[in-house]
């Protein structure tokens, strides 16, 4: 479904991030995404930080031009809306680890917080450059999760990278599943830190998308194309990838190494 929207309200939730909310009436599962946008400029594809009832939200930041104006919208701007798209998360575990590596806690939000609500107990590893940047502390405290903090520069938890605080976690205590969301060479090390553990994983698999349809190939990701296979994929199907965490695409599908 496609439809032109206003936005009801932006939220400024970190120095670098914002949330945009909107009414979008089509029902979504936490991990699907939506393509957003801007009338006369681009679209982008957007993983909904909220999904639950007709009031949806994505949480942005500036990885591109595009990106960089949709952090100045503000309330009253119509932006257009198509989806939602892609495969979500599976909420059966019961005893969940969730892995965020800065704006990956947009998606792993909403996934999160409908797990609590079915009974699921939550733990959150989250990490950001500093303190300032840690994306939605509070609401997964709020949700009644467990909160576990990493900072690049010491300024709140662990000081460097979330895999440090996922690896001690899983030695310390069983957990049915791993969700995931960040860099990917960040999941990877993620994926093999619960792999170790026999702990299954799941990543929520970020790359540039133009279509949402499977027809474009821009997101391809080995035999898989993200906006159809995933965004959220079992670790075992990504594993014997040797794209995944190793190298990325450019907005013209070109494969890059990192």
């Amino acid at each position: 479904m496609r439809e032109v929207v206003p936005v009801v309200e932006r939220v400024q939730e970190t120095p670098s991030t914002v949330t945009l909310r909107f009414d979008f009436a089509p029902v979504a599962a936490p991990g699907q995404f939506v393509m957003l946008w801007i009338p006369g400029d681009d679209e982008l594809p957007m993983s909904l930080s909220y999904t639950d009832g007709p009031r949806k939200g994505v949480t942005v930041k500036a990885m591109g031009d595009t990106s960089r104006r949709v952090l100045g919208l503000g309330a009253g701007t119509r932006i257009g809306v198509r989806g939602p798209y892609g495969r979500a998360f599976d909420l059966s575990p019961r005893r969940l680890l969730v892995v965020a590596g800065g704006s990956g806690a947009a998606v792993l939000a909403p996934a999160a917080a409908e797990a609590r609500q079915r009974g699921a107990s939550v733990t959150v590893a989250l990490g950001a450059t500093t303190a300032p940047e840690l994306l939605f502390a509070e609401r997964f405290r709020a949700m009644g999760a467990e909160v576990v903090e990493a900072t690049d520069d010491g300024s709140a938890g662990t000081r460097g990278f979330v895999t440090g605080p996922t690896a001690r976690l899983l030695g310390e205590r069983p957990f049915d599943a791993v969700w995931t969301c960040g860099p990917e060479v960040m999941m990877l090390k993620v994926v093999e830190a619960a792999r170790s553990r026999g702990v299954p994983t799941f990543c929520s698999v970020e790359r540039h998308m133009k279509c949402a349809l499977g027809m474009c190939d821009a997101c391809a990701l080995g035999p898989f194309h993200v906006c159809t296979d995933g965004p959220v994929f079992e670790a075992g199907r990504l594993l014997g990838e040797t794209e995944f965490g190793r190298f990325h695409r450019d907005p013209s599908g070109r494969r890059l190494p990192g």
